[in-house]
């Protein structure tokens, strides 16, 4: 496409007029996309791919055809009379203090405060549990529009030092700086191109996972190969970190590293994929000592926790598919010699941690948390009791600590952090969320409704006290079901907007998630993807039998993997819902594999390289199974210029192809983030975000909403 029709595509674009009434629209003029004759043989199938052009997000042309994209999506969003008025009340629920966990720093504690609307949490630092809070990073002053991001990275054994990294408009690319804590003085080493890495310190420096600079005008698109772990020694460039561990025979594969708090072993995971790794280790007291494989195979999942004495605290799901933690020694690494320190449970393991001289194990029932607390020898001394069904994080510490902090969460109970005493058992509210809203206005259920299969799935309803079940309210169905991540309930101040006015939000506990272990994982990846959607759709149908709403107020969102979810189930099933939102999804299931680390997902999905994956892979892939003539739910589609795990082409090639074969009322939009990644990268553009998805909703649902 040249300059001349993309100017008259622009100024048709900026002055097409939108006539809109509550519930439909008419005359939206969707920016005309150009179609090439791109055809794919894959084992014998011919595959029309008329929309690789705009996979080349850096093109010129590309970035033409995003404006002329957000400009008719912008002036559609513009027209709902309400916009403003909930902008204004989301806001207002988020305007309150939000406090990470305190982290123990030898004499010092640091944690993250966010004011209540500044776009980056800030970090702090204080001289024990009631010094006086001092800023120790400010990531707001790093840029103007407040794109740029901080997160720790890592603190070094001897608390002396403080690894943190940045990121600039929400890649996943990260820069390791390093600062002393006491002078509070940052060091001139500089790391780059790091990501999924954290820094584990070992005496003057940190081992890091990374990859080697990628060409320039490619950074966020380029598949990313041969990760390797490097050590980096502080006051030395980054030219002479050495090369500690890296397989050039497999370049599609991670590898990350960590030590052991004692600084006794070196661990090295290795994965061809977000499931299943091989572990390796080297004694670090050995100067002569070699890296030798600890665990072979990547069939199953295995972390080591730490080590008590001279053997290794692993949690496994090998001949348990839930989960259970065994004592191995290096010395005997072979299964048979393993020593079960917990056996596998009726619940799955969610998170294991070692501090305080105890290890604390917390499990899902139902995809809600119970925490419960072991000495060194594996006996059971207590469980942690939780003020209702939510989920908890943290008693992360060392070993010496006696004080530990956790934080739980519900949909109605904001997050409070909790301080927690290890010998006593004795838990108190540390910091409290001061958020806005009265939770004995709202009532929260969980429900068990049977998938197409007749499978048992669990799903969370969340709304006002006294609905009435009249099959008339607005209703937001969320879900994942992906790559073993278990959805347990959380607060977010974002659904009070729906909630306020009459709605319902649901969330299903499908299959490809964590909930049950691997079993249930297992039950919705690779061939078995279907069902992670004929759970969603059943999910949607249960809603719907039970009057909570109706096809005409049912609305489905995801991100990512779920982005993949929702297209798919939109597709699949069109009639079933009003509104679609799928955000920043992988909507082209036979070239996700080529991008970034897309390749990574093979493990989870399968590869169109191979012909039996191929052939369910096309099967459901959102942007190969839009049909001519049908009308599709009204579809708000999120990406973002800076995403570079889910690259933008998969939501551009998907609503141009929507563009091009919807047929009905309802209106197909993309709204193109800049300067955000994966997720928005500030507040402020999280707010944007959510504003937008709200308006459309309601709008579409003809849902009208007052002062």
């Amino acid at each position: 496409m040249n300059g001349k029709p993309m100017i008259l595509i622009l100024a048709a674009a900026m002055a097409a007029v939108l006539i809109l009434a509550c519930g439909g629209q008419t005359g939206i003029d969707y920016p005309q996309t150009k179609k090439g004759d791109q055809v794919d043989d894959y084992f014998g199938t011919k595959v029309a791919d008329p929309y690789r052009w705009l996979e080349d997000d850096q093109a010129a042309e590309v970035k033409q055809w995003v404006i002329a994209q957000n400009k008719v999506t912008d002036a559609y969003l513009e027209k709902i009379p309400f916009r403003e008025t909930i902008r204004r009340r989301i806001r207002e629920t988020l305007n309150y203090p939000r406090y990470s966990q305190p982290i123990k720093a030898g004499r010092y504690y640091l944690f993250s405060k966010n004011d209540g609307l500044q776009d980056q949490s800030v970090y702090y630092i204080q001289q024990g549990l009631d010094g006086e809070a001092e800023v120790l990073l400010d990531p707001n002053t790093l840029s103007k529009d407040g794109t740029v991001g901080v997160g720790l990275a890592g603190i070094s054994k001897d608390d002396r030092y403080l690894c943190f990294s940045r990121s600039d408009g929400g890649s996943d690319w990260k820069e390791f700086r390093v600062m002393e804590l006491e002078s509070r003085e940052e060091l001139p080493d500089r790391v780059r191109w790091i990501k999924f890495s954290g820094a584990s310190w070992y005496k003057d420096g940190f081992f890091y996972s990374g990859y080697e600079a990628p060409k320039k005008g490619e950074e966020l698109t380029a598949a990313n190969r041969f990760n390797r772990v490097y050590f980096h020694k502080l006051g030395d460039p980054q030219a002479k970190d050495k090369v500690v561990f890296e397989d050039p025979e497999h370049p599609l594969r991670y590898i990350f590293a960590s030590v052991t708090e004692d600084e006794r072993f070196l661990l090295l995971y290795v994965s061809e994929g977000t499931h299943g790794n091989e572990i390796y280790y080297r004694d670090l007291e050995d100067p002569r000592g070699k890296i030798l494989q600890l665990i072979k195979g990547f069939e199953n999942n295995h972390q080591v926790i730490d080590n008590i004495g001279d053997r290794l605290l692993i949690q496994t799901d090998l001949d348990a598919p839930k989960g259970r933690l065994v004592l191995v020694d290096p010395a005997k690494p072979a299964p048979e010699n393993w020593i079960t320190f917990l056996a596998e449970g009726e619940n799955a393991i969610q998170s294991v941690s070692l501090a305080g001289q105890r290890v604390f194990v917390s499990v899902l029932k139902d995809a809600s948390t119970r925490t419960f607390q072991y000495d060194l020898e594996g006996n059971l001394e207590r469980e942690i009791v939780y003020p209702a069904l939510g989920s908890a994080g943290g008693f992360y510490g060392k070993k010496r600590d006696t004080t530990l902090f956790y934080t739980f969460t519900s949909f109605m109970y904001p997050p409070t952090i909790f301080r927690y005493d290890v010998e006593a058992g004795k838990s108190e509210v540390f910091r409290r969320s001061r958020v806005k809203f009265n939770p004995d206005d709202y009532a929260v259920k969980q429900v068990f409704y049977s998938s197409k299969d007749g499978t048992r799935v669990p799903m969370f309803i969340v709304n006002k006290k006294g609905l009435n079940l009249n099959g008339d309210n607005p209703t937001l169905l969320y879900g994942y079901g992906g790559f073993s991540a278990s959805m347990t309930p959380y607060f977010s101040a974002g659904i009070l907007v729906l909630l306020e006015n009459g709605g319902v939000y649901a969330m299903a506990n499908i299959r490809g998630g964590g909930e049950y272990g691997e079993e249930w994982h297992k039950a919705g990846m690779l061939q078995h993807k279907q069902s992670s959607f004929d759970d969603f759709i059943a999910a949607a149908e249960y809603l719907i039998a039970e009057k909570y709403t109706s096809s005409e107020r049912l609305a489905i969102a995801g991100a990512s993997n779920g982005g993949l979810l929702v297209g798919a189930c939109m597709t699949q099933r069109p009639e079933l819902f009003k509104v679609a939102f799928p955000a920043v999804g992988v909507m082209d299931m036979l070239r996700y594999h080529k991008f970034t680390v897309g390749w990574g997902w093979a493990v989870e999905y399968g590869s169109s390289d191979k012909e039996e994956d191929f052939r369910y892979l096309y099967a459901f892939s959102p942007l190969h199974n839009i049909k001519e003539g049908v009308n599709y739910p009204a579809t708000l589609v999120t990406t973002a210029d800076h995403d570079d795990r889910v690259v933008p082409a998969h939501s551009f090639k998907f609503i141009a192809t929507l563009q091009e074969k919807h047929h009905g009322e309802n209106p197909v939009l993309i709204s193109i983030e800049t300067r955000s990644g994966h997720g928005s990268s500030n507040l402020t553009k999280a707010i944007d975000s959510l504003t937008d998805r709200w308006s459309f909703m309601f709008f579409n649902m003809g849902v009208r909403i007052c002062e």
